[in-house]
Formats: structure tokens, C-alpha cells, sequence
């Protein structure tokens, strides 16, 4: 009984583990990547300041910052300290910073 347990055990954690990692793990087509960046650059945002969150992948970005709308697009972006960021909506995590 013990062996079962520490099997299923074991195999939970490696599931875990395996989705949090496709989680963080968000690929964007270049094709795609070029629109977003050309809507990005015809539809310029004022920089907001968000103190305590650093601009990497995966951060997340408190509701109070206003996430844009890319058309035919499921990622929205907003500018943060004076940086681009595309941003999933539904976990709120940056997934891409732009330069």
C-alpha cells in the first residue's frame, strides 16, 4: 500500500511541476509577435509606475493596472515603467517584455 502511495505521490508532483513549467512557457509566433508590435507602436501608451513588481516573465501586475486590448488578440499589453509588456489577462502575468 505504502509503494502505491509514494508512486502516485511521485507521479503528482512531476504533473505538477510539468504545468507549471507550460505555464510560464508561452510561445508566441513571430508572425503574430509582429502584429502585436506593430498595433503596439500605432497605439502608444502613457507609462505607469508599479512599484514592487519586476518587469520579467511571469510577474504578475496587480488589477489595478489597466491591461489594452489587441485586436484578435488574447494577450493585452500596458506600458510599465517606460517598457512594453504583453500580459495574459486571465492570469495576469507577463509572459513577453519588449525592449
Amino acid at each position: 500500500m505504502r509503494m502505491h502511495f509514494t508512486a502516485a505521490a511521485a507521479s503528482f508532483l512531476l504533473l505538477a511541476g510539468v504545468g507549471v513549467a507550460a505555464a510560464q512557457d508561452v510561445v508566441i509566433a513571430p508572425e503574430q509577435d509582429t502584429v502585436i508590435q506593430e498595433y503596439v507602436h500605432k497605439q502608444p501608451l502613457a507609462s505607469v509606475e508599479v512599484p514592487g513588481v519586476e518587469l520579467s516573465v511571469g510577474a504578475a501586475l496587480p488589477d489595478t493596472v489597466e491591461l489594452r486590448e489587441v485586436p484578435n488578440v488574447k494577450y493585452r499589453y500596458v506600458v510599465v515603467h517606460n517598457r512594453t509588456v504583453l500580459v495574459d489577462p486571465g492570469t495576469r502575468k507577463i509572459i513577453k517584455v519588449y525592449n
